[in-house]
């Protein structure tokens, strides 16, 4: 059995759109989405202990152990299949935190397939994602880890084509709490539901919108400001600014952009205004530890 796995990767998401299509009875948003993954991401650390204990070795800003995700998650894998081992956990944040590219989740989901392996449990990919739904909505996704059409709370997950796409990410400094914004009287829970048979061309993903981004955007300025200075860099680089937006419950926004001179064009232009952290991505076919779970 191994001891320790080292540098694993936990990619952010973009949701190419986000529409609110409903409420349940209890509250949970029924959203239609697309889950692109893409190359910024976590690393993290998992140490094989003998004795049960699962441990955070690094602190994360404001976000104390038992309300990490990561945690969480190695805590509910133990508990659900009676491993008797346990995990020192370290991440490596390169996901900026509480801006809707999904860190936290990822990281989870990332815990998850790690361990399956660190302690040979053997779970197969549907088990994880059920497991990783009880942790967040976003986390099947990651296990799924391909470009996928979310509906329900977003567990349920179809995978659609992907191509390789170039993506320029904007993380304005502040954070968005998700459970503030899904809250406000302001939101719209009437989109209209697409047809899966719609999306099967590249560009036909950016046809929606995301229906948080108005709700974000009137108690967030930077956002806005964001948004704009991105708009405008895209077109200057030939790229199309009106298909930028806002990833999930913000507060990044991002823009498909032609290639990775273009990306670079626009990171350049960004860099000479205070409107935040800007970095060049590119889509991923698959999540890189997909097979670390049983099909």
């Amino acid at each position: 059995m191994i001891d320790s796995l080292r540098n694993l990767p936990a990619p952010a998401k973009l949701n190419l759109f986000l529409h609110v299509t409903g409420r349940r009875a209890d509250g949970y948003h029924l959203l239609e989405t697309v889950f692109e993954l893409v190359d910024l991401c976590d690393r993290v650390h998992l140490v094989r202990r003998v004795d049960a204990a699962i441990v955070r070795r690094n602190p994360l800003p404001g976000v104390p152990a038992e309300a990490d995700l990561a945690v969480r998650a190695a805590r509910l894998l133990a508990a659900e299949t009676g491993c008797r081992l346990g995990v020192e956990i370290t991440i490596d944040k390169r996901i900026p935190i509480g801006g809707g590219l999904g860190g936290g989740s990822s990281d989870a989901a990332t815990v998850l397939l790690g361990l399956n392996r660190l302690w040979a449990l053997g779970l197969d990919r549907r088990r994880l994602m059920a497991l990783g739904l009880r942790l967040g909505a976003d986390v099947p996704a990651f296990v799924f880890g391909r470009r996928a059409f979310a509906t329900g709370v977003g567990e349920r997950l179809r995978a659609l084509p992907a191509e390789p796409a170039w993506f320029v990410i904007v993380a304005p400094p502040v954070a968005v709490p998700t459970a503030s914004v899904f809250a406000s009287p302001e939101l719209t829970r009437d989109s209209k539901p697409l047809r899966i048979s719609g999306l099967s061309r590249w560009r036909s993903v950016y046809r929606g919108k995301n229906d948080l981004e108005p709700v974000v955007r009137a108690a967030w300025p930077r956002v806005t400001e964001a948004l704009a200075a991105l708009r405008l860099a895209a077109d200057s680089a030939g790229a199309d600014g009106r298909l930028a937006r806002m990833t999930g419950s913000g507060a990044c926004v991002f823009c498909p952009v032609p290639d990775e001179p273009a990306a670079a064009a626009i990171r350049k232009r960004l860099a000479r205004q205070a409107v935040g952290a800007a970095y060049s991505v590119r889509s991923l076919r698959r999540h890189p530890l997909r097979n670390w779970s049983f099909a």
